[in-house]
């Protein structure tokens, strides 16, 4: 798409017309009135523009128009800093041209917001590029926070209107062929570096377009970072890294917003590079960096009812593409019992997350989920696949004071009676608090779990101190 259409499409009509159509810099008043009136005029003398917002708002939108049509129609908007570049000798032309004295820090809010209504995400732009925010959260055109180091704040970004954020949500969800209107008001899309992105719009929504954003760090998070985070300690990471290269099946279960895809990526590095992964989420957030891998991602119905490409059919299919792993971003619907399929046919080593508040609620939910697929089964049925098919369960949880930490790490030993039997390998143990900050650390229990033999089989050999000092097999 030109950058020209792409921009008529945001701000509703197209722009003047460049004059002799050949992308120059036509001469005359930007508009048919003076380009300053009143308090812009005094502006321009001695009041700064933040004592003028209406005043620069105003200045913004008739500088952009020039600018955008002076640009190039056919320009390619994926090459950001060429396109940087020519906006900057363009914008600096337009001020020249018309005569508008800017302060040094005018002049650079003025560009930057500018170029990032062109290129970027507009307001949400500085949000994005700033490493330290974790989650954007708008709350109509007024309103946005973010979350920094687990806490949440009010920024003070706003939209013009809900008409602006409305155009930056379709943007965002226009390229992944999804639609958000008033017959479909809420989607799951993302950015182009994985950030997961969520948009409730009215009539649901009765404060207007609502957005969400959980970012993903440019560089994936290592696993060196999860324990300096304190996430989770080196002994476990030793014991989880033998696990996934000796292909148990393991779940990752924790509320909402605890790090459980981020776990999820890091276990996912663990496994050799040369078996064939294949991916299978809502959004495609996985960011793996082994050479074979295969990435695939539901789809929503069209504006007819038809097209919809589910979590389950999905995995339904990937049995069919030989894969060694098979790792589902998050199962949250009948597309748990392909996955307990999957893991009780051959595919040893599949991942997946779930959203649950303990590793005893992880298995409720997993055996309400494949209810769902509608087969009329016992509950010692399922029971009975659900503990044949899951090995390990990692549990996080995202603490008072923001941290995110690995709290359970538990084998799945079996059934006894109609019940599936847990031993808890290791578990995190608080001691107090510092600052306002939770300490403790993710302890073993001195158990070491059933499935050392496959451990061994895959000439894996872990020392006894990481299930406790001193402690032998049980």
């Amino acid at each position: 798409m030109s950058i020209l259409k792409r921009i008529q499409g945001e701000n509703g009509s197209p722009p003047e017309p460049a004059g002799n159509g050949e992308g120059k810099l036509t001469t005359g008043p930007l508009t048919t009135g003076p380009l300053t009136t009143g308090p812009l005029q005094a502006r321009r003398v001695n009041a700064p523009a933040s004592q003028t917002p209406d005043a620069f708002h105003g200045l913004k939108t008739r500088v952009q128009t020039k600018l955008l049509s002076t640009l190039d129609p056919g320009m390619d908007i994926s090459q950001a800093a060429e396109m940087r570049k020519t906006i900057q000798e363009l914008f600096e032309q337009i001020l020249a041209e018309e005569n508008i004295v800017l302060t040094r820090v005018e002049k650079a809010r003025l560009f930057e917001q500018i170029t990032a209504e062109i290129l970027g995400f507009g307001p949400l732009q500085p949000l994005l590029e700033d490493d330290t925010i974790t989650e954007i959260m708008v709350n109509g055109h007024r309103n946005i926070y973010i979350e920094r180091q687990g806490k949440i704040h009010r920024v003070p970004h706003s939209f013009e209107s809900d008409e602006h954020l409305m155009r930056i949500i379709e943007r965002i969800v226009a390229p992944l062929g999804r639609r958000v209107d008033e017959s479909s008001p809420y989607v799951d899309a993302r950015l182009p570096d994985g950030s997961r992105v969520n948009a409730v719009i009215p009539p649901i929504s009765l404060v207007g377009p609502v957005l969400t954003i959980r970012k993903f760090a440019q560089n994936p998070i290592t696993v060196d970072q999860l324990i300096q985070f304190g996430t989770i300690t080196p002994e476990a990471v030793q014991f989880l890294d033998a696990c996934v290269k000796a292909r148990i099946n393991i779940i990752i279960s924790g509320g909402t917003g605890s790090g459980k895809t981020t776990l999820l990526n890091v276990l996912s590095g663990f496994i050799p590079m040369d078996e064939r992964i294949i991916t299978i989420e809502n959004a495609a957030e996985l960011q793996l960096r082994q050479e074979h891998v295969v990435t695939l991602e539901s789809r929503p119905e069209n504006i007819e009812g038809k097209g919809e490409i589910t979590i389950r059919q999905l995995v339904i299919n990937a049995l069919r593409m030989r894969p060694d792993r098979i790792v589902i971003g998050e199962v949250r619907d009948d597309a748990a019992l392909d996955m307990l399929q999957a893991m009780n046919t051959g595919h040893d080593g599949s991942m997946t997350t779930l959203h649950s508040n303990s590793p005893r609620d992880t298995l409720a939910r997993l055996e309400t989920m494949v209810l769902m697929a509608g087969m009329d089964l016992p509950s010692r049925a399922v029971r009975e696949q659900i503990s044949s098919a899951v090995d390990l369960l990692i549990h996080q949880e995202r603490m008072r004071d923001g941290t995110r930490k690995v709290v359970n790490i538990t084998e799945v030993t079996g059934m006894e009676g109609d019940v599936i039997t847990l031993t808890d390998l290791f578990v995190f143990e608080q001691t107090g608090f510092d600052n306002g900050r939770i300490v403790g650390r993710l302890r073993p229990t001195g158990l070491t779990p059933h499935f050392m033999d496959r451990l061994h089989a895959a000439g894996i050999q872990l020392p006894p101190s990481i299930f406790g000092m001193g402690v032998g097999r049980r």
